[in-house]
């Protein structure tokens, strides 16, 4: 129902309450009876229409209850109880709104930050364009104070406001060559970016999707709120029955219903969950729909992919040792150009490395899954991967293991020119400072099982386990076997599956609640989930943990203490001492309070995050499928970011 209208009945049966009183206290008793009449008839009619539509599901609701107040009073000439009762259900209607529209105030505001125009640089000329209107590689320049309209990388520098993505308000700096999402706010000097993405394919609008999905379904738990008035309609008849055949007064029976109507039920789960869903996006969390909440209030098992989930996801390589004569921009530019074309999560790392320089096209690529990929550069046959991938089982060039400083666990490509180990390339992908504090917070909060499930080799599985918390490990997992696993975990008890890769997005899409790293942009594990962590941050995972048992739970308290207090003002008009008018009232009262402590659920949400700077955290391992190699230096690291053995489609070297 509009708000507009539910806002004109207030006023109207509000009106026809005030004059018909002032009529009634001039003596003219028969024309007060008509206003207010009148007054009640005007939420009489959409109470007909509410009450048909229920009949016709099947879903009877606390609506018959209204109506048969309103009837019954105007039937036994109380005209004014009639016109209370449709005060009180216009004000419960007009709070309803209020409440509703405080809690989805955040998702309201996420929706229309999107911005709809920006400048784009044709030359030395600034032109102002539609946001609809960017290209991939268009010159964009964003000035302070305006939103990043889509997706790219930063040219020179730029002093970013990423709270409306991640929740957090300290200012990020991104230097030359950084990404930046759209969705944030420039809030230092003019910066220029290059488009990435367009605005359909940006980051921000697959939030706004997201949202407006989540705006516009129903939350389970108000199918629950009216599967529990299915009960409570024929409770309240059955006492009101009864009040009526005991004392023989229908009045009894009247006051019975003014007093159940409307059941707080209806209006404080909807409110506590869109709450819920509101605080949510305040913490860098979307929540698709209540569902989503519900379920994870119930989680006690907790699947953990590792890449880009307990790990950072952004491997660089960090060394690279000679063999041979091919130097060292040749290695990177070699390796680069032929990874350029693989998929593998380190491809990328191995591009990256090779700089801005423009990478010949290779011929002949073929990828070997959990061995490397290889192809023609320039007509040298080059292949990046395993040792012996590498050198093609034959002789090769180099000592068992490279030759270079870095962390124990660290991972290593072998890169080969005509058949012969030229290099050794050392990756890192950190695992991310705040894990093992999430997995700790998890355990707090009655999550009694933390499981690593990965496609990585056990050794990289298992030091990242170690660094983090986590003693429940499988590893090797393809995409099916990932289903396999979270599948199992469901046989015992609810499950949620967290995950970031494309190779994620079937166990999240099987779990009960499937939660997607999504930081990165719209990808097929964000489509998969019921929950999409738009901060890039592990932590959000026991923040949204926290508010959907909090949300829950303020439901449940709010619905069942306003029908207990219901009941028990049922009980006291039933025996008499409570009148209509004055039941009327009562129940009013009784729908405030369950609203007040339903918006509870938007409540901050203290964070606990630790004091620990990142610099403290030395990088861990990453893992797939480069080799594990021990370090000739090895380095002290702190507890909490205890380096783990890699492995997977390379060689793990003693």
């Amino acid at each position: 129902m509009p708000a507009g209208l539910r806002a004109v009945r207030l006023v109207a049966t509000l009106a026809a309450l005030a004059v018909g009183g002032a009529f009634a206290l001039a003596g003219g008793d028969d024309t007060a009876a008509w206003i207010w009449t009148a007054g009640a008839l005007v939420q009489l009619v959409p109470l007909v229409r509410a009450t048909v539509r229920s009949v016709v599901r099947r879903q009877p609701d606390v609506d018959v209850i209204a109506l048969l107040a309103i009837v019954g009073a105007l039937l036994a000439g109380e005209p004014l109880a009639a016109v209370v009762v449709a005060v009180m259900l216009a004000t419960g209607e007009a709070l309803e709104d209020w409440a509703a529209g405080r809690a989805e105030r955040s998702l309201t505001a996420l929706l229309s930050h999107a911005p709809d125009r920006t400048q784009r640089r044709v030359g030395g000329v600034l032109e102002d364009v539609a946001v609809a209107d960017v290209r991939l590689g268009d010159r964009l320049v964003v000035v302070s104070g305006e939103v990043v309209p889509v997706d790219g990388v930063v040219l020179d520098r730029a002093v970013l406001d990423e709270s409306t993505l991640t929740g957090e308000a300290v200012p990020v700096v991104r230097d030359a060559g950084q990404p930046v999402l759209s969705g944030v706010t420039n809030i230092g000097p003019p910066a220029e970016l290059r488009a990435t993405a367009t605005a359909a394919d940006s980051t921000y609008a697959g939030i706004v999707r997201l949202v407006s999905r989540a705006r516009s379904t129903k939350p389970p738990m108000v199918r629950l709120a009216d599967r529990w008035a299915a009960w409570f309609v024929p409770l309240t008849l059955f006492v009101a029955g009864g009040a009526w055949a005991w004392s023989g007064d229908p009045v009894r029976a009247l006051a019975v219903l003014v007093v159940a109507t409307p059941c707080p039920l209806l209006l404080a789960t909807p409110i506590a969950m869109v709450s819920g869903i509101s605080r949510s996006a305040r913490s860098g969390v979307i929540v698709k729909d209540g569902r989503g909440l519900e379920a994870l209030a119930r989680v006690r098992t907790v699947c953990v992919d590792k890449t880009g989930t307990l790990t950072a996801g952004h491997p660089e390589v960090v060394d690279v040792t000679l063999f041979g004569e091919v130097s060292e921009a040749d290695v990177r530019r070699l390796a680069a150009a032929v990874e350029q074309l693989s998929a593998h999560p380190f491809a990328a790392a191995m591009v990256a490395a090779a700089g801005s320089a423009a990478l010949p096209v290779p011929t002949q690529v073929e990828e070997v899954a959990g061995e490397g990929v290889r192809g023609r550069v320039e007509g040298r046959a080059v292949a990046v991967g395993t040792r012996a991938f590498v050198s093609g089982n034959g002789p090769s060039v180099g000592p068992a293991d490279p030759v270079g400083t870095g962390v124990p666990g660290d991972t290593v490509a072998w890169v080969g020119v005509e058949g012969q180990v030229v290099a050794a390339m050392r990756l890192r992908d950190p695992v991310r400072p705040e894990a093992r504090r999430t997995v700790e917070r998890l355990d707090r909060a009655g999550v009694t099982r933390t499981v690593l499930v990965t496609g990585d080799s056990l050794d990289v599985a298992t030091g990242v386990a170690d660094a983090v918390g986590i003693t429940r490990v499988h590893a090797g997992c393809t995409p099916a076997g990932k289903v396999a696993r979270v599948a199992a975990e469901q046989a015992t008890q609810p499950t949620a599956m967290v995950g970031d890769g494309v190779n994620d997005a079937p166990s999240l899409a099987v779990a009960d609640v499937g939660i997607a790293m999504g930081a990165r942009g719209a990808t097929a594990s964000s489509e998969a989930a019921d929950l999409v962590i738009t901060a890039d941050r592990i932590d959000a995972l026991a923040e949204v943990h926290h508010i959907a048992r909090d949300t829950i739970s303020i439901a449940r308290i709010s619905a069942v203490g306003g029908m207990a207090l219901s009941g028990v003002a049922m009980v006291v008009a039933a025996a008499g001492l409570l009148t209509p008018v004055a039941g009327a009232v009562l129940q009013e009262g009784i729908d405030v309070l369950a609203i007040a402590h339903a918006l509870r659920a938007l409540g901050p949400l203290r964070r606990r995050r630790g004091t620990h700077p990142s610099h403290l955290c030395r990088p861990t391992t990453t893992g797939g499928r480069f080799d594990d190699t021990p370090s000739t230096v090895p380095a002290p690291t702190p507890p909490l970011c205890r380096p783990a053995a890699t492995g997977g489609r390379f060689d793990d070297t003693p």
